[in-house]
């Protein structure tokens, strides 16, 4: 046999042997979905109260409060779409499924959480130079009562998954809701007691900074999944040592990619070389074991060629 002939296992472990809990998955999918869409109606509810308390006390800052909770309101809604076109199945044309559209929504909302910030800083520095009266009263009222509904829907949402991007999106604009109502409150809490109209804008920029912090992490995390970007703790380097190291029947490992579909799902595909003499589905199924075991990677594609002869 020719020295450069190699004996090739395409090991495609795509079946059973996932060890993927998909009915876990989609009672996860499902709680999530469930708790956006409360936070949806609770936040779609309060605007329209906040709208009526603008035009009747003659408030600019409330009438601003209700176009940023209209914002998220949409928000909310989007991440919503995001779960639901995530269930959808597998078919010819998407093997994989719809399951990114979450990440999508999450990597959207991070980008609106960033233009709500600059338009929040950009009316602040409006005001500053054009104060505006403010009914110090009324706003302390629908302040407080926003920051009610606020925390009820960040309660709602705060008990879903840690880790899902699209639930932390939601959660973040919610969060925004909240500090803003805060910070309604205790401008309203300044102009009663001194006049001073300023301090609406300005409390606001605070919120806004806040905001702003949260779109960026959370538009750089899931940008950083769809670019294929490699998970946190599956270096090609520390994938290569630590098998080399506890497969002792391959001898090199190369063509290591690393991604991932969504926070949860991490794939791999990758070439080991099998010692003269290994069987290959032998050397397939150990690396297969050992990337569950050390890398918690239960979807891997692995390819085993033998060393020549």
């Amino acid at each position: 046999m020719s020295s450069k002939a190699h004996s090739h296992d395409h090991g495609h472990d795509h079946g059973d042997g996932h060890g993927h809990d998909h009915t876990h998955a989609d009672m996860t999918s499902a709680d999530s979905r469930r708790r956006v869409a409360i936070a949806a109606v609770l936040t779609a509810a309060f605007m329209f109260a906040e709208v009526a308390g603008g035009i009747i006390s003659g408030s600019l800052a409330l009438l601003a409060d209700a176009a940023h909770m209209l914002t998220d309101a949409g928000s909310l809604a989007l991440a919503w779409v995001g779960y639901k076109l995530a269930e959808r199945p597998a078919d010819a044309t998407r093997s994989y499924g719809f399951s990114r559209m979450k990440i999508l929504a999450a990597f959207t909302n991070g980008i609106l959480l960033v233009l709500l910030a600059i338009w929040i800083v950009w009316e602040a520095i409006h005001r500053l130079m054009q104060p505006v009266e403010v009914m110090g009263g009324t706003l302390m009222v629908v302040a407080i009562a926003g920051l009610g509904v606020n925390i009820i829907a960040f309660l709602v949402l705060h008990g879903g998954s840690k880790d899902d991007l699209n639930m932390q999106g939601a959660l973040w604009h919610v969060a925004g809701d909240m500090l803003g109502s805060v910070a309604a409150i205790a401008a309203a809490a300044i102009i009663l007691t001194t006049g001073w109209m300023a301090a609406d804008p300005i409390l606001s920029v605070l919120v806004a900074l806040l905001v702003f912090y949260a779109g960026i992490r959370i538009a750089r995390q899931s940008g950083h999944i769809l670019l294929e970007g490699t998970p946190h703790g599956l270096s090609s380097d520390a994938i290569t040592a630590d098998l080399t190291a506890h497969v002792p029947t391959i001898s090199g490992v190369s063509h290591v990619h690393a991604w991932a579909l969504t926070e949860t799902q991490r794939l791999i595909t990758l070439e080991v070389t099998a010692r003269p003499g290994a069987c290959t589905e032998l050397v397939r199924r150990d690396v297969k074991a050992r990337l569950l075991e050390a890398f918690a990677l239960s979807h891997a594609t692995v390819e085993v060629v033998s060393e020549p002869l």
